[in-house]
Protein backbone atom coordinates (compact mmCIF):
# COMPACT_ATOMS: atom_id res chain seq x y z
CA UNK A 1 0.00 0.00 0.00
CA UNK A 2 1.19 3.57 -0.52
CA UNK A 3 2.42 5.66 2.55
CA UNK A 4 0.17 7.88 4.24
CA UNK A 5 2.52 11.26 3.64
CA UNK A 6 2.37 14.34 6.05
CA UNK A 7 -0.97 16.69 4.92
CA UNK A 8 0.67 19.81 2.07
CA UNK A 9 -0.87 22.56 2.85
CA UNK A 10 -1.26 25.66 1.05
CA UNK A 11 -3.52 28.39 -0.84
CA UNK A 12 -6.35 27.37 -2.24
CA UNK A 13 -6.36 29.64 -5.28
CA UNK A 14 -2.92 27.60 -5.98
CA UNK A 15 -4.76 24.78 -6.61
CA UNK A 16 -7.84 26.51 -9.41
CA UNK A 17 -5.67 28.71 -11.16
CA UNK A 18 -6.62 28.03 -14.96
CA UNK A 19 -7.06 24.57 -14.19
CA UNK A 20 -9.86 24.17 -17.39
CA UNK A 21 -8.65 22.07 -20.25
CA UNK A 22 -5.49 20.65 -19.05
CA UNK A 23 -5.74 17.38 -20.87
CA UNK A 24 -5.20 17.64 -24.52
CA UNK A 25 -7.33 16.49 -26.77
CA UNK A 26 -6.52 13.06 -28.91
CA UNK A 27 -5.12 14.94 -31.98
CA UNK A 28 -4.81 18.05 -30.75
CA UNK A 29 -2.87 20.49 -33.16
CA UNK A 30 1.01 21.08 -32.48
CA UNK A 31 1.71 24.25 -30.19
CA UNK A 32 4.94 26.48 -29.04
CA UNK A 33 5.00 27.56 -25.87
CA UNK A 34 7.38 30.40 -25.15
CA UNK A 35 8.42 30.74 -21.75
CA UNK A 36 10.54 33.33 -19.90
CA UNK A 37 12.33 33.73 -16.92
CA UNK A 38 15.27 36.16 -15.72
CA UNK A 39 17.10 32.91 -14.54
CA UNK A 40 19.56 30.44 -16.77
CA UNK A 41 18.99 26.68 -15.66
CA UNK A 42 23.21 26.79 -14.87
CA UNK A 43 23.18 23.04 -15.62
CA UNK A 44 21.73 20.07 -17.56
CA UNK A 45 23.20 17.47 -14.39
CA UNK A 46 20.03 17.27 -12.34
CA UNK A 47 22.31 16.27 -9.58
CA UNK A 48 24.85 19.02 -9.74
CA UNK A 49 22.40 22.31 -8.48
CA UNK A 50 20.01 22.57 -6.62
CA UNK A 51 17.37 25.45 -7.22
CA UNK A 52 14.36 25.99 -8.27
CA UNK A 53 15.40 27.87 -11.23
CA UNK A 54 17.55 25.18 -12.51
CA UNK A 55 14.08 22.61 -12.06
CA UNK A 56 12.38 24.88 -13.83
CA UNK A 57 14.07 23.37 -17.15
CA UNK A 58 15.20 19.75 -15.82
CA UNK A 59 11.90 18.53 -14.46
CA UNK A 60 10.41 18.51 -17.84
CA UNK A 61 13.09 15.69 -18.77
CA UNK A 62 13.93 13.89 -15.89
CA UNK A 63 11.37 12.46 -13.81
CA UNK A 64 11.36 11.77 -10.19
CA UNK A 65 9.99 8.47 -7.69
CA UNK A 66 7.48 10.24 -6.33
CA UNK A 67 5.68 13.15 -8.35
CA UNK A 68 2.61 16.25 -7.67
CA UNK A 69 -0.61 16.01 -9.58
CA UNK A 70 -2.67 18.66 -10.44
CA UNK A 71 -3.67 19.79 -6.79
CA UNK A 72 -0.18 19.68 -5.96
CA UNK A 73 -0.53 16.29 -3.44
CA UNK A 74 2.09 13.78 -3.97
CA UNK A 75 1.47 10.73 -6.71
CA UNK A 76 3.33 7.95 -8.59
CA UNK A 77 5.77 8.95 -11.40
CA UNK A 78 8.17 6.45 -11.49
CA UNK A 79 7.26 4.32 -8.78
CA UNK A 80 3.45 3.19 -8.29
CA UNK A 81 3.65 2.46 -4.85
CA UNK A 82 5.99 3.41 -1.82
CA UNK A 83 5.78 1.39 1.77
CA UNK A 84 7.88 1.34 4.79
CA UNK A 85 10.42 -1.28 5.99
CA UNK A 86 10.48 -1.69 9.81
CA UNK A 87 13.61 0.28 11.26
CA UNK A 88 15.47 -0.62 7.43
CA UNK A 89 13.77 2.04 4.85
CA UNK A 90 11.48 2.05 2.51
CA UNK A 91 10.92 -0.11 -0.50
CA UNK A 92 9.21 1.22 -3.81
CA UNK A 93 7.64 -0.56 -6.96
CA UNK A 94 8.56 0.75 -10.01
CA UNK A 95 6.29 1.56 -13.00
CA UNK A 96 7.10 -0.94 -16.06
CA UNK A 97 7.27 -0.31 -19.36
CA UNK A 98 9.23 3.03 -18.96
CA UNK A 99 11.71 3.80 -21.04
CA UNK A 100 14.68 6.81 -21.33
CA UNK A 101 14.29 8.92 -24.40
CA UNK A 102 17.73 6.93 -25.98
CA UNK A 103 15.65 3.71 -25.47
CA UNK A 104 16.48 2.17 -22.45
CA UNK A 105 14.32 0.02 -20.38
CA UNK A 106 13.89 2.09 -17.23
CA UNK A 107 14.34 -0.13 -13.88
CA UNK A 108 15.74 -1.22 -10.61
CA UNK A 109 19.53 -0.36 -11.53
CA UNK A 110 18.65 3.13 -11.95
CA UNK A 111 17.10 3.40 -9.34
CA UNK A 112 20.35 2.07 -6.81
CA UNK A 113 22.90 4.03 -9.33
CA UNK A 114 20.85 7.29 -8.74
CA UNK A 115 21.11 6.90 -4.92
CA UNK A 116 25.23 6.24 -5.12
CA UNK A 117 25.17 8.91 -7.34
CA UNK A 118 22.82 11.71 -5.34
CA UNK A 119 25.41 10.46 -2.16
CA UNK A 120 28.21 11.38 -3.77
CA UNK A 121 30.85 14.50 -2.78
CA UNK A 122 30.19 16.78 -5.61
CA UNK A 123 25.98 16.10 -5.40
CA UNK A 124 24.12 18.92 -4.75
CA UNK A 125 21.03 17.04 -3.60
CA UNK A 126 21.73 14.99 -0.36
CA UNK A 127 19.49 16.69 1.73
CA UNK A 128 16.79 14.58 -1.01
CA UNK A 129 17.96 11.68 0.64
CA UNK A 130 17.88 12.23 4.67
CA UNK A 131 19.38 9.66 6.70
CA UNK A 132 19.93 7.11 3.40
CA UNK A 133 23.01 5.05 3.30
CA UNK A 134 22.11 3.22 0.25
CA UNK A 135 20.18 1.03 -2.15
CA UNK A 136 19.31 -2.45 -3.29
CA UNK A 137 17.80 -4.02 -5.77
CA UNK A 138 15.22 -7.02 -5.07
CA UNK A 139 14.20 -7.97 -8.12
CA UNK A 140 13.67 -5.52 -11.80
CA UNK A 141 10.95 -3.46 -10.57
CA UNK A 142 11.89 -2.95 -6.97
CA UNK A 143 14.23 -1.35 -4.97
CA UNK A 144 15.30 -0.88 -0.88
CA UNK A 145 16.13 2.44 -0.30
CA UNK A 146 17.97 2.15 3.13
CA UNK A 147 17.83 4.47 6.06
CA UNK A 148 20.12 4.49 9.10
CA UNK A 149 16.87 5.30 11.05
CA UNK A 150 13.14 5.80 10.69
CA UNK A 151 12.52 8.49 7.93
CA UNK A 152 9.15 9.81 7.47
CA UNK A 153 9.81 12.53 4.66
CA UNK A 154 11.48 9.64 2.44
CA UNK A 155 8.78 9.54 -0.10
CA UNK A 156 8.15 13.48 0.06
CA UNK A 157 11.53 14.25 -0.28
CA UNK A 158 12.22 12.07 -3.30
CA UNK A 159 10.13 14.51 -5.37
CA UNK A 160 12.94 16.81 -5.85
CA UNK A 161 15.17 13.25 -7.15
CA UNK A 162 15.49 13.68 -10.90
CA UNK A 163 16.43 10.02 -11.93
CA UNK A 164 19.07 9.63 -14.89
CA UNK A 165 20.28 6.20 -17.22
CA UNK A 166 22.73 3.89 -15.10
CA UNK A 167 24.13 2.99 -18.46
CA UNK A 168 23.91 6.80 -20.24
CA UNK A 169 25.61 8.01 -17.35
CA UNK A 170 28.57 4.96 -17.93
CA UNK A 171 28.42 5.29 -21.53
CA UNK A 172 29.54 9.28 -21.24
CA UNK A 173 31.67 8.83 -17.87
CA UNK A 174 29.38 10.56 -15.88
CA UNK A 175 28.69 8.56 -12.85
CA UNK A 176 29.45 11.57 -10.82
CA UNK A 177 27.49 14.83 -10.68
CA UNK A 178 29.58 17.31 -11.99
CA UNK A 179 31.33 19.38 -9.61
CA UNK A 180 29.69 23.18 -10.61
CA UNK A 181 31.18 24.99 -7.80
CA UNK A 182 34.65 24.11 -9.55
CA UNK A 183 33.18 24.81 -13.28
CA UNK A 184 33.75 21.28 -14.19
CA UNK A 185 32.63 20.29 -17.85
CA UNK A 186 31.12 16.95 -18.42
CA UNK A 187 28.43 15.39 -20.72
CA UNK A 188 26.28 15.52 -18.39
CA UNK A 189 26.19 19.20 -17.97
CA UNK A 190 25.27 19.53 -21.52
CA UNK A 191 23.33 16.98 -22.31
CA UNK A 192 20.14 15.03 -20.83
CA UNK A 193 18.58 11.73 -21.31
CA UNK A 194 15.14 10.93 -18.91
CA UNK A 195 11.93 9.62 -19.03
CA UNK A 196 10.37 12.85 -18.79
CA UNK A 197 7.61 14.19 -21.19
CA UNK A 198 10.42 16.32 -22.57
CA UNK A 199 13.63 15.75 -24.31
CA UNK A 200 16.53 18.11 -24.38
CA UNK A 201 16.83 19.64 -27.94
CA UNK A 202 19.23 22.38 -27.33
CA UNK A 203 21.05 24.71 -24.58
CA UNK A 204 22.39 28.08 -25.32
CA UNK A 205 23.45 29.25 -21.99
CA UNK A 206 22.18 32.67 -20.42
CA UNK A 207 19.68 32.54 -23.45
CA UNK A 208 17.38 29.63 -24.55
CA UNK A 209 16.87 26.27 -23.65
CA UNK A 210 14.50 24.05 -26.37
CA UNK A 211 12.28 21.38 -25.35
CA UNK A 212 10.53 18.75 -27.80
CA UNK A 213 7.81 16.76 -26.99
CA UNK A 214 8.65 13.19 -25.81
CA UNK A 215 6.75 10.96 -28.45
CA UNK A 216 7.72 7.93 -25.99
CA UNK A 217 6.46 9.39 -23.23
CA UNK A 218 4.17 6.63 -20.75
CA UNK A 219 2.06 9.58 -19.20
CA UNK A 220 -0.03 12.08 -20.48
CA UNK A 221 0.87 16.07 -20.85
CA UNK A 222 -1.12 19.01 -22.46
CA UNK A 223 -0.73 19.77 -26.36
CA UNK A 224 2.83 21.69 -26.17
CA UNK A 225 5.03 20.16 -28.42
CA UNK A 226 8.27 22.60 -27.78
CA UNK A 227 8.82 24.69 -25.08
CA UNK A 228 11.36 27.57 -25.18
CA UNK A 229 12.45 28.76 -22.38
CA UNK A 230 13.97 31.82 -22.37
CA UNK A 231 16.20 33.70 -20.22
CA UNK A 232 15.72 37.59 -20.27
CA UNK A 233 16.94 39.34 -17.76
CA UNK A 234 15.25 42.62 -17.91
CA UNK A 235 12.31 43.02 -16.16
CA UNK A 236 10.81 45.82 -18.87
CA UNK A 237 11.97 43.22 -21.62
CA UNK A 238 10.02 40.37 -20.46
CA UNK A 239 6.84 42.32 -20.09
CA UNK A 240 7.16 43.97 -23.47
CA UNK A 241 7.36 40.93 -25.03
CA UNK A 242 4.51 39.20 -23.36
CA UNK A 243 2.27 42.35 -24.26
CA UNK A 244 3.93 42.15 -27.74
CA UNK A 245 3.17 38.30 -28.44
CA UNK A 246 6.86 37.42 -28.61
CA UNK A 247 6.51 35.99 -25.46
CA UNK A 248 3.27 33.46 -24.15
CA UNK A 249 4.23 33.79 -20.48
CA UNK A 250 6.53 35.33 -17.96
CA UNK A 251 7.69 33.42 -14.55
CA UNK A 252 8.71 36.20 -12.86
CA UNK A 253 7.16 39.64 -13.51
CA UNK A 254 8.84 42.15 -11.40
CA UNK A 255 6.91 43.24 -8.93
CA UNK A 256 6.30 46.93 -10.45
CA UNK A 257 4.82 45.47 -13.59
CA UNK A 258 2.04 43.32 -12.00
CA UNK A 259 -0.40 45.92 -12.22
CA UNK A 260 -0.25 47.48 -15.42
CA UNK A 261 0.08 43.59 -16.99
CA UNK A 262 -3.55 42.90 -15.09
CA UNK A 263 -4.82 45.66 -17.10
CA UNK A 264 -3.32 44.73 -20.37
CA UNK A 265 -6.37 43.17 -22.62
CA UNK A 266 -5.25 39.65 -23.62
CA UNK A 267 -2.51 39.15 -20.60
CA UNK A 268 -3.71 37.03 -17.35
CA UNK A 269 -2.01 37.33 -13.93
CA UNK A 270 -1.75 34.85 -11.91
CA UNK A 271 -0.87 34.78 -8.30
CA UNK A 272 -1.12 32.81 -4.80
CA UNK A 273 1.07 32.19 -1.74
CA UNK A 274 4.29 29.94 -2.62
CA UNK A 275 6.49 27.54 -0.95
CA UNK A 276 9.25 30.01 -1.00
CA UNK A 277 10.63 32.33 1.81
CA UNK A 278 13.39 34.93 1.43
CA UNK A 279 15.62 35.02 4.59
CA UNK A 280 18.82 37.04 6.02
CA UNK A 281 21.32 34.34 7.44
CA UNK A 282 24.66 35.29 9.34
CA UNK A 283 27.87 33.88 9.69
CA UNK A 284 28.15 32.57 13.21
CA UNK A 285 30.71 30.09 12.79
CA UNK A 286 34.27 32.05 12.46
CA UNK A 287 35.62 33.96 15.24
CA UNK A 288 36.41 37.09 13.29
CA UNK A 289 34.09 38.15 10.41
CA UNK A 290 35.38 37.26 7.24
CA UNK A 291 34.17 40.14 5.02
CA UNK A 292 33.72 43.38 6.75
CA UNK A 293 35.34 45.34 9.68
CA UNK A 294 34.72 44.46 13.26
CA UNK A 295 38.03 44.26 14.88
CA UNK A 296 38.78 40.66 16.60
CA UNK A 297 35.75 39.73 16.18
CA UNK A 298 32.59 38.53 14.61
CA UNK A 299 29.70 40.11 15.93
CA UNK A 300 27.09 37.56 14.61
CA UNK A 301 27.78 35.20 17.21
CA UNK A 302 26.27 37.71 19.70
CA UNK A 303 22.81 37.01 19.83
CA UNK A 304 22.23 40.95 20.93
CA UNK A 305 23.58 42.03 17.60
CA UNK A 306 21.53 39.48 15.59
CA UNK A 307 18.66 40.90 17.53
CA UNK A 308 19.81 44.37 16.88
CA UNK A 309 19.63 43.90 12.86
CA UNK A 310 16.04 42.14 13.18
CA UNK A 311 14.93 45.54 14.87
CA UNK A 312 16.51 47.78 12.31
CA UNK A 313 14.21 45.90 9.36
CA UNK A 314 10.94 46.81 8.88
CA UNK A 315 9.24 44.17 7.01
CA UNK A 316 6.13 45.49 6.29
CA UNK A 317 8.27 48.65 4.31
CA UNK A 318 9.87 45.41 2.30
CA UNK A 319 6.21 43.84 1.83
CA UNK A 320 4.59 47.54 0.66
CA UNK A 321 7.51 49.26 -0.79
CA UNK A 322 9.20 46.57 -2.21
CA UNK A 323 7.43 43.87 -3.51
CA UNK A 324 4.45 46.23 -4.06
CA UNK A 325 2.39 43.67 -2.00
CA UNK A 326 3.24 40.35 -3.76
CA UNK A 327 4.32 38.60 -0.51
CA UNK A 328 3.51 38.11 3.14
CA UNK A 329 5.75 38.15 6.36
CA UNK A 330 6.14 36.42 9.72
CA UNK A 331 8.58 34.99 12.27
CA UNK A 332 9.28 31.59 10.48
CA UNK A 333 11.59 30.85 7.93
CA UNK A 334 9.19 29.12 5.83
CA UNK A 335 5.83 30.31 4.52
CA UNK A 336 2.21 29.94 5.03
CA UNK A 337 1.87 27.42 2.40
CA UNK A 338 4.29 24.75 3.80
CA UNK A 339 3.09 22.04 6.17
CA UNK A 340 3.65 23.48 9.63
CA UNK A 341 3.41 26.64 9.55
CA UNK A 342 1.58 28.00 12.46
CA UNK A 343 -0.67 31.03 13.06
CA UNK A 344 1.30 32.61 15.84
CA UNK A 345 3.88 32.68 13.33
CA UNK A 346 1.96 35.54 11.65
CA UNK A 347 2.70 38.12 14.90
CA UNK A 348 5.51 40.23 13.96
CA UNK A 349 8.22 41.75 16.24
CA UNK A 350 8.54 45.12 15.89
CA UNK A 351 10.36 47.99 13.81
CA UNK A 352 12.90 49.70 16.36
CA UNK A 353 15.80 51.30 15.35
CA UNK A 354 16.42 53.10 18.70
CA UNK A 355 16.03 49.52 20.13
CA UNK A 356 18.92 48.19 17.85
CA UNK A 357 21.45 50.56 18.65
CA UNK A 358 21.17 50.14 22.08
CA UNK A 359 21.46 46.22 21.63
CA UNK A 360 24.62 47.33 19.41
CA UNK A 361 25.90 49.49 22.12
CA UNK A 362 25.45 46.94 24.67
CA UNK A 363 26.94 44.47 22.94
CA UNK A 364 29.97 46.36 22.57
CA UNK A 365 29.36 47.87 19.24
CA UNK A 366 28.80 51.80 19.67
CA UNK A 367 29.52 53.03 16.56
CA UNK A 368 28.51 49.96 14.58
CA UNK A 369 30.67 48.23 12.35
CA UNK A 370 31.20 47.11 8.56
CA UNK A 371 30.23 44.21 6.80
CA UNK A 372 29.35 42.68 2.82
CA UNK A 373 26.43 41.75 2.18
CA UNK A 374 26.09 39.13 -0.55
CA UNK A 375 22.72 38.88 -2.31
CA UNK A 376 21.38 37.71 -5.74
CA UNK A 377 21.26 40.07 -8.30
CA UNK A 378 18.15 39.58 -9.66
CA UNK A 379 14.95 41.03 -8.54
CA UNK A 380 13.20 40.77 -6.15
CA UNK A 381 16.16 39.98 -4.11
CA UNK A 382 18.68 42.89 -5.71
CA UNK A 383 15.83 45.26 -4.31
CA UNK A 384 15.26 43.74 -1.17
CA UNK A 385 18.94 43.67 -0.30
CA UNK A 386 19.06 47.76 -1.43
CA UNK A 387 16.44 48.14 1.02
CA UNK A 388 18.24 45.81 3.96
CA UNK A 389 21.41 47.85 3.35
CA UNK A 390 19.91 51.35 3.90
CA UNK A 391 17.81 50.02 6.84
CA UNK A 392 21.02 48.61 8.49
CA UNK A 393 22.82 51.82 7.89
CA UNK A 394 20.46 53.95 10.16
CA UNK A 395 21.86 51.90 12.86
CA UNK A 396 25.38 51.76 12.67
CA UNK A 397 25.78 48.59 10.79
CA UNK A 398 27.62 49.82 7.38
CA UNK A 399 27.09 47.27 4.46
CA UNK A 400 28.80 47.29 1.44
CA UNK A 401 26.61 45.25 -1.11
CA UNK A 402 27.75 42.80 -2.86
CA UNK A 403 25.22 41.54 -5.86
CA UNK A 404 25.99 38.51 -7.99
CA UNK A 405 24.11 36.32 -10.46
CA UNK A 406 22.34 33.80 -8.68
CA UNK A 407 24.42 30.81 -10.10
CA UNK A 408 27.53 32.40 -8.58
CA UNK A 409 25.86 33.20 -5.71
CA UNK A 410 24.91 29.68 -4.67
CA UNK A 411 28.43 27.91 -4.79
CA UNK A 412 29.83 31.23 -2.82
CA UNK A 413 26.89 30.04 -0.13
CA UNK A 414 27.53 26.19 -0.23
CA UNK A 415 31.68 27.08 0.06
CA UNK A 416 30.94 29.74 3.29
CA UNK A 417 32.50 31.80 1.97
CA UNK A 418 30.43 34.87 3.55
CA UNK A 419 29.34 37.19 6.64
CA UNK A 420 25.72 38.37 6.00
CA UNK A 421 23.67 36.66 3.56
CA UNK A 422 19.89 36.92 1.77
CA UNK A 423 19.13 33.65 -0.21
CA UNK A 424 15.54 32.12 -0.97
CA UNK A 425 14.08 28.42 -0.07
CA UNK A 426 11.54 26.66 -1.61
CA UNK A 427 11.57 22.96 0.39
CA UNK A 428 10.60 20.61 -2.19
CA UNK A 429 8.83 18.30 0.76
CA UNK A 430 6.39 21.56 1.38
CA UNK A 431 6.85 20.57 5.35
CA UNK A 432 8.84 22.30 7.69
CA UNK A 433 11.47 19.54 8.03
CA UNK A 434 12.31 20.58 4.25
CA UNK A 435 13.12 23.72 5.33
CA UNK A 436 14.46 23.49 9.11
CA UNK A 437 16.87 19.87 8.64
CA UNK A 438 18.73 21.34 5.78
CA UNK A 439 19.30 25.04 6.58
CA UNK A 440 19.78 25.36 10.49
CA UNK A 441 20.76 21.66 11.44
CA UNK A 442 23.85 21.56 12.64
CA UNK A 443 26.39 19.58 9.80
CA UNK A 444 26.13 16.13 10.01
CA UNK A 445 25.21 13.21 7.84
CA UNK A 446 23.98 13.34 3.91
CA UNK A 447 21.53 16.38 3.89
CA UNK A 448 21.63 17.09 7.39
CA UNK A 449 22.93 21.08 7.76
CA UNK A 450 23.72 20.73 3.99
CA UNK A 451 22.86 24.11 2.96
CA UNK A 452 23.50 25.81 6.79
CA UNK A 453 25.58 29.02 5.56
CA UNK A 454 26.31 30.33 8.28
CA UNK A 455 27.44 27.55 10.24
CA UNK A 456 24.45 28.29 13.24
CA UNK A 457 24.60 25.09 15.77
CA UNK A 458 21.99 24.88 18.68
CA UNK A 459 21.69 21.89 20.50
CA UNK A 460 17.96 22.26 21.14
CA UNK A 461 17.11 23.10 17.96
CA UNK A 462 18.90 19.90 16.28
CA UNK A 463 17.19 17.80 19.21
CA UNK A 464 13.72 18.80 17.96
CA UNK A 465 14.48 18.44 14.48
CA UNK A 466 15.90 15.10 15.16
CA UNK A 467 12.84 13.94 16.92
CA UNK A 468 10.32 15.22 14.54
CA UNK A 469 11.99 14.11 11.27
CA UNK A 470 11.41 10.23 12.99
CA UNK A 471 8.07 11.19 14.13
CA UNK A 472 5.10 9.09 11.73
CA UNK A 473 2.24 11.28 13.20
CA UNK A 474 1.89 14.35 11.75
CA UNK A 475 0.39 16.39 14.98
CA UNK A 476 3.53 15.37 16.97
CA UNK A 477 5.53 15.79 14.02
CA UNK A 478 4.06 19.13 13.17
CA UNK A 479 4.30 20.16 17.21
CA UNK A 480 8.22 19.38 17.36
CA UNK A 481 8.97 21.89 14.03
CA UNK A 482 6.98 24.60 15.88
CA UNK A 483 8.81 24.38 18.74
CA UNK A 484 12.20 24.41 17.07
CA UNK A 485 11.29 27.60 14.83
CA UNK A 486 10.27 29.32 18.23
CA UNK A 487 13.77 28.16 19.37
CA UNK A 488 15.28 29.63 15.96
CA UNK A 489 12.78 32.75 16.64
CA UNK A 490 14.70 33.31 20.20
CA UNK A 491 17.72 33.05 19.16
CA UNK A 492 17.46 35.05 15.96
CA UNK A 493 19.53 33.03 14.33
CA UNK A 494 18.16 34.05 10.87
CA UNK A 495 15.91 36.83 9.86
CA UNK A 496 12.73 36.04 7.67
CA UNK A 497 11.94 38.86 5.78
CA UNK A 498 9.54 37.72 2.55
CA UNK A 499 7.29 34.51 1.90
CA UNK A 500 7.37 35.52 -1.83
CA UNK A 501 4.04 35.48 -4.06
CA UNK A 502 3.93 32.78 -6.99
CA UNK A 503 3.22 35.39 -10.08
CA UNK A 504 2.88 34.49 -13.36
CA UNK A 505 1.55 36.11 -16.35
CA UNK A 506 0.31 34.79 -19.41
CA UNK A 507 -1.35 35.47 -22.65
CA UNK A 508 -4.91 34.32 -22.94
CA UNK A 509 -4.25 31.50 -25.49
CA UNK A 510 -2.43 29.74 -22.77
CA UNK A 511 -3.85 27.41 -20.07
CA UNK A 512 -2.03 26.92 -17.07
CA UNK A 513 -1.65 25.18 -13.30
CA UNK A 514 -0.27 27.82 -11.07
CA UNK A 515 2.12 25.83 -8.99
CA UNK A 516 2.76 27.01 -5.05
CA UNK A 517 7.27 25.59 -5.97
CA UNK A 518 6.78 28.68 -8.84
CA UNK A 519 7.79 25.48 -11.10
CA UNK A 520 6.01 25.67 -14.77
CA UNK A 521 4.91 21.78 -15.03
CA UNK A 522 4.63 21.33 -18.95
CA UNK A 523 2.24 18.56 -18.48
CA UNK A 524 -0.53 20.81 -17.09
CA UNK A 525 0.18 23.20 -20.05
CA UNK A 526 -1.83 24.15 -23.42
CA UNK A 527 -2.15 26.45 -25.74
CA UNK A 528 -4.45 27.27 -27.99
Amino acid sequence: MRSRAPKVLYAAAALLVLAAGLAAAPGARAAILRYASQFDPGTMDPHAMASVYNNRVLSQVYETLVGRDEGFRPEPRLALSWTPIAGEGWRFKLRPGVKFQDGTPFGADDVVFNIGRALSPTSAYKAALPNVTGARKVDALTVDILTSQPTPSLPLTLTNLRLMSKAWCEKHHAEKPQDYGAKEETYAARHANGTGPYRLARWDPDVKTVLLANPGYWGKRGNVTEAQYLVVTQAATRAAGLISGEIDLVIDPAVQDIQRLSRTPGITVAQATSLGSQFLGFDQARARLLHGDAGDRNPFRDVRVREAVRFAINLPALRSKIMRGASSIGRAMYSPAVDGYDPSFDRLGPYDPARARALLKEAGYPRGFAVDLDCSAEQPADSICQGLSGMLSQVGIRVSYRPLPFNQLLPKLIARDTSLYVIGWTPATADAEGVLLPLVHSRGGPGVGEYNFGGYSNPKVDALIDRGRVEFDPAKRRALFIEATNALDADAAVVPLVYRNVVWAMRGNVKALLRPNDILDLRFVNVR
